[in-house]
């Protein structure tokens, strides 16, 4: 007898749900809208940082096409096409952003930063320009350094580019910048000494390595500074000083520095082999 009861109670059971989930319908939408919304935020999240940029591209332009008043979106567009290199088509993304009634003087400086990455240095200028100076920042300080270096306003450079490094935790890539503008200056020494305090704040940092030792070869000084490195960096580093030699007319010196780099390598040294080959030959 149990089994005839158990029927009618499943029928009002499955009624008396229908007539919760009836009364609801508001709510349980409401709940779907902040899922999705959510969702939406982290695949953005996704977009711009671990997926392929140009397949980051793709997604922003339609997720704009359908929100074209949006401004996140509009940014993450602007971003992802920074991020595939896509320099001139990143400028009008970016431009497409300050033109947003919400945007913000850092958006303004990612424009200057837009330009600068599509070689439009005066355009560049002018909008760090149009940026109040109390907007005061690592990034807009870079960029003013950038600036000054391409004008060889070598005072202001540098003290942009000190000012800069006292607004990050993360000075490593400015200091190998401005390395790299005392390089271009002729003031050696100080190259060598800005590229080894980038090196100390960031030892994975291969550019300022090589940097160092290009400020070294120019100073003739032909041995490796003491700084963590691998075998192939080394052959790198190697190759590198011996060029440098070689263009100062140490031939000898550069001829012994192939063949260390050569040796070291742990697979064949192409560029290497064909640097001495052409050396012996000539």
């Amino acid at each position: 007898m149990r089994h005839f009861f158990l029927v009618p109670l499943c029928v009002a059971g499955a009624f008396a749900l229908s007539g919760c989930a009836g009364n609801n319908d508001g709510s349980v939408d409401r709940t779907f809208q902040n899922v999705n919304a959510l969702d939406e935020a982290n695949l953005s999240d996704v977009m711009l940082t671990v997926a392929d940029p140009n397949e980051a591209v793709a997604y922003f332009q339609r997720t704009l096409s359908d929100n074209p008043n949006r401004i996140d979106i509009r940014r993450g567009l602007a971003i992802s096409l920074i991020r595939a290199r896509r320099y001139t088509e990143g400028v009008s993304a970016w431009q497409n952003v300050v033109k947003h009634p919400d945007a913000t003087n850092v958006d303004g400086v990612d424009l200057a930063d837009a330009l600068i990455r599509a070689g439009q240095w005066e355009d560049a200028e002018k909008q760090l320009d149009s940026i109040p100076p109390t907007h005061e920042t690592f990034k807009r300080y870079r960029l003013e350094a950038m600036i000054a270096d391409s004008n060889k306003e070598w005072n202001k450079a540098d003290s942009y580019y000190e000012t800069a490094i006292g607004l990050t935790t993360r000075p490593a890539g400015v200091m190998n910048n401005w390395g790299y503008s005392k390089l271009t200056r002729g003031d050696y020494s100080e190259a060598e000494r800005l590229f080894g305090e980038a090196i100390r704040q960031d030892a994975s940092l291969f550019t300022a390595k090589n940097n160092m030792v290009l400020a070294r070869g120019a100073q003739r000084k032909y041995t490796l500074p003491i700084f963590p490195m691998d075998q192939t960096e080394r052959a790198q580093l190697l190759h590198t000083l011996a060029l440098s030699a070689i263009k100062q007319n140490d031939t000898k010196t550069g001829k012994a520095l192939l063949r260390e780099a050569i040796d070291t390598h742990p697979q064949h040294f192409e560029a290497a082999v064909r640097s001495l080959r052409a050396l012996e030959e000539s």
